[in-house]
């Protein structure tokens, strides 16, 4: 049973000493989630809204003694505990939909640029996200100390979250032998992207399928294939996918827990008249050529296909104007991002038709949105 924000975040322990508490966590933190999804991207507007929006916030919070100043707001996000606040978050999301057989999970990082804070000597965050792509919801986050960390992100990520009988996609970082072993642990599928940094693993999967292709006898090679056409927007876009479940030229392919396939996805894209040509190669648990290049197009490693890249990160970049974000106070920006993707889900689970930037918009205008 889908949870409300009220029960998802009740047992969220706040920062603050008892005799110190004018206004319950939990109205600062529906405060700020209402007042994010409708513009607002600091302190000062989320107040604001909330004197704006006092008699219709009371519907959902008490408010017993009012709105609290944006410093208070400000004081009280900065201290929350990021883990446990994604942890209601994460039991929010995971509740409010239950994950289809095969729904891909693209896992990918993201560093928010100005969340650096220069006078604290703290670098700007990264964290790395899980998108279901057919549920079209953010289903977590965790924080890394750098890029490099996804490596060991992942896995805690992973370990979050309910995934069995997913696809889980990772672009070449997470192409790692652990994180694979993780997805099996979890009983799901992993598509995993190899590139440059694995260059021994590359090159043979390249080289098979080049002489694999050449030959054109699939049924001696135990290759599949799938051509997909996609027009629109002045683009025309053809991938044609191929996967092999023969791992006899792979090295120490035995170290890749439930390895069963190897793939390729050559893209050619025309936009006014010129065409330009990208190619991907893949490790996976999947034997069937469909499900591989759904999971892949899904994930958005190949250029102009929607996935986590479209839906989460440019929408946070684009929409809520992440990037030019400037909290940094303590745990404000992680707390802030998980805020913003808690927003972004809400708005996409609106039933209108409006993007998002219009539904923000609308929400800001109308006690309506999302009740027609």
């Amino acid at each position: 049973m889908a949870l409300s924000l009220q029960e998802a975040f009740s047992s969220l322990e706040g920062p603050r000493i008892e005799r110190h508490k004018l206004h319950p966590l939990l109205d600062i933190i529906i405060l700020t989630i209402c007042a994010v999804i409708s513009g607002a991207e600091g302190w000062e507007a989320i107040e604001t809204f909330g004197k704006e929006k006092q008699d219709w916030l009371r519907q959902w919070i008490a408010l017993e003694n009012g709105i609290p100043s944006h410093d208070c707001i400000a004081r009280v996000i900065a201290r929350i505990d990021p883990g446990k606040l994604t942890e209601c978050f994460i039991a929010w999301a995971q509740s409010a939909d239950q994950l289809v057989l095969g729904e891909v999970v693209a896992i990918d990082g993201k560093t928010a640029r100005h969340s650096y804070d220069r006078k604290g000597k703290l670098g700007a965050i990264h964290r790395v996200s899980a998108w279901a792509n057919q549920a079209g919801i953010s289903l977590g986050q965790v924080k890394t100390g750098a890029k490099s960390n996804e490596i060991t992100a992942i896995p805690a990520l992973l370990d979050l979250l309910e995934v069995k009988g997913c696809i889980i996609t990772l672009d070449a970082m997470g192409c790692q032998t652990e994180i694979a072993e993780k997805a099996i642990e979890k009983q799901a599928d992993y598509v995993l992207a190899v590139k440059g940094n694995q260059k021994h693993l590359y090159e043979a999967i390249s080289d098979y399928f080049e002489e694999a292709i050449a030959t054109n006898r699939p049924g001696l090679c135990q290759l599949q294939t799938h051509t997909e056409t996609d027009a629109g927007h002045g683009r025309i876009e053809t991938r044609r996918c191929y996967l092999s479940t023969c791992l006899d030229t792979l090295p120490d392919a035995g170290k890749w827990k439930g390895l069963k396939g190897i793939g390729r996805v050559e893209s050619e894209r025309f936009v006014n008249g010129e065409m330009t040509p990208e190619r991907g190669h893949y490790l996976c648990t999947l034997t069937d050529v469909k499900p591989f290049a759904h999971a892949v197009r899904a994930h958005c490693t190949l250029r102009g296909i929607k996935g986590i890249e479209n839906s989460l990160h440019w929408v946070l970049d684009v929409t809520f104007r992440e990037d030019d974000s400037r909290i940094r106070k303590g745990f404000a920006p992680e707390n802030f991002n998980v805020v913003r993707q808690i927003a972004v889900n809400l708005l996409r689970k609106e039933p209108s038709k409006l993007s998002i930037k219009r539904k923000r918009f609308m929400a800001a205008l109308s006690d309506l949105l999302g009740k027609k």
